[in-house]
């Protein structure tokens, strides 16, 4: 990292507002030609736009406005409503020393939920989060001089064993012609394969980057038929702007779900790059989305194909350096995995299609739980954004939780229950992540970061409640604009 290096300074850092967001800035390198008309912002300049960004509109978070009942003739206007003005903020004096515009019933959700995690967790002035940074980065050494970055081999042994025992019962039982029993040890196959998929993908296994993009390739494209590709494309973002309804891709899921009611305000997403349309189709799926969790998740797998395939013939990966051969080489993997699976056993080990169909489908609705485990570390947590000054831990915890469980239960889990450990260090094997543990929690303690932890039941029904009160949202919206159609009162609106 050392060769993108520009420069040091002798104080502490301060944040700069992202140019996504209105962040201004002079180009780098010479001398400014027309200084009065530069893009570069100060410190304190950026600070008051940070602040000043509850009133004023952003030209980039626009929450596109759904053609108005009051409008005639069909027109379709798109106003730049600003998602931001209300969800991001450098300071919680700067917001009250200042007489808040009166807002929609959405912007005021939007304020409460700032004010309810300006008021839980650690105040977002400099020495405050300077002091949970200072303390993240010994926390850092403490874990280095622990061994816990290092991987145990021997543990993933143990992986290999379990995979080659699911598979071989597999094998077994379609050889028997019970394809049912078969299915499902292939879809504990696949949703064990995951985990380790994941380790590969944060480079977590050898620490090294080729050899671990290759396990990850044979383990996802080869032998689970998904791009890794594709999913450390999102994942990564993912791990930067976790739970931003604008920017993370991995809670970007209208129409089918919203996980903050910022979404039924057809929101741009920066990572697709297009509108997140809240449409007839949304509008319906989403007062609904809590009732359609458990069956949706038990079909995800088929829309992570369709996504993998979106990937790999768009080619949306890198085309250039040292990662050029990639595609190809996932694209060979997903021959072999519709090799394997659709011809050798789907089509010459299954006689019948209706035998092929239940096969297919049990094998692929085992892996649901998997997306139950992956959605609940962040569906139920906080997708309000405190700003440019909110230190990197603190985000991370604030937006994701822990799952309570008993040790001899991990292998089920596979690390995803200690998502918050993860998103603080990605890179420490999941087998160490239990033993982190403890080191986190002391560090919540001494910062005062709330650590969200709950048991698997509890932590669904947070989820389930999360999705049911966007679903309300949703409903008290449609009444509103049921109610304006009706009498048509459009004023204020």
């Amino acid at each position: 990292m050392l060769c993108y290096q520009i420069g040091r300074i002798d104080r502490q850092w301060q944040n700069f507002l992202p140019p996504i967001q209105g962040g201004r800035f002079r180009p780098y390198g010479g001398d400014d030609p027309n200084p009065d008309q530069s893009d570069y912002t100060s410190e304190d300049e950026q600070s008051f736009i940070s602040d000043s960004s509850l009133d004023s509109e952003s030209p980039i978070f626009d929450a596109v406005e759904q053609p108005s009942l009051s409008r005639r003739g069909g027109s379709h206007i798109a106003r730049l409503r600003s998602s931001s003005s209300v969800s991001s903020i450098s300071s919680a004096g700067s917001v009250g020393s200042r007489i808040k515009p009166k807002l929609s019933h959405l912007d005021a959700r939007t304020q409460s939920e700032i004010d309810l995690d300006l008021d839980k967790y650690p105040s977002l002035d400099p020495a405050t989060q300077e002091h949970i940074v200072r303390r993240y980065r010994q926390l850092d050494q403490v874990i280095h001089a622990q061994g816990l970055y290092q991987c145990k081999y021997a543990d993933y042994m143990i992986e290999v064993v379990r995979y080659a025992i699911l598979f071989s019962l597999c094998l077994v039982f379609l050889r028997l012609g019970y394809y049912g029993i078969s299915g499902v040890f292939l879809g504990l196959f696949w949703h064990q394969l995951v985990f380790t998929a994941h380790d590969a993908g944060h480079t977590g296994i050898t620490h090294n980057y080729l050899y671990d993009t290759i396990i990850g390739v044979v383990i996802a494209d080869f032998l689970g038929g998904l791009s890794i590709g594709w999913w450390k494309r999102n994942h990564n973002v993912h791990h930067i702007v976790t739970n931003s309804p604008e920017h993370d891709p991995d809670i970007e899921h209208v129409p089918v779900f919203a996980v903050s009611h910022r979404f039924l305000e057809s929101l741009r997403s920066t990572f697709y790059d297009r509108i997140m349309t809240y449409d007839c189709v949304a509008r319906f799926a989403i007062r609904y989305q809590h009732l359609l969790y458990y069956p949706v998740m038990l079909l995800g797998r088929f829309n992570l194909y369709r996504l993998s395939w979106e990937y790999l013939i768009r080619g949306l990966g890198p085309r250039k350096g040292p990662a050029w051969w990639h595609r190809w080489f996932e694209i060979s993997g997903h021959v072999f995995f519709w090799t394997w699976f659709g011809y050798g056993i789907l089509y010459r080990c299954i006689p019948d299609a209706r035998s092929r169909f239940i096969f297919a489908l049990i094998s692929h609705m085992i892996t649901g739980p998997l997306h139950v485990q992956i959605t609940l570390s962040h569906f139920a947590m906080s997708t309000a954004d405190l700003g440019i000054h909110e230190s990197f831990p603190q985000r991370m915890l604030r937006t994701t939780m822990d799952v309570d469980c008993p040790e001899w239960l991990d292998f089920l889990h596979g690390g995803l229950q200690f998502q918050a450990i993860h998103h603080l260090y990605p890179r420490i094997p999941r087998h160490n992540l239990r033993r982190t543990r403890k080191l986190v929690q002391e560090f919540c303690e001494e910062v005062g970061i709330p650590y969200a932890l709950y048991g698997f039941v509890d932590g669904n029904k947070q989820v389930v409640g999360k999705l049911a009160d966007v679903a309300r949202q949703a409903a008290i919206l449609a009444q509103c604009q049921k109610t304006l159609a009706t009498s048509g009162d459009f004023s204020g609106h």
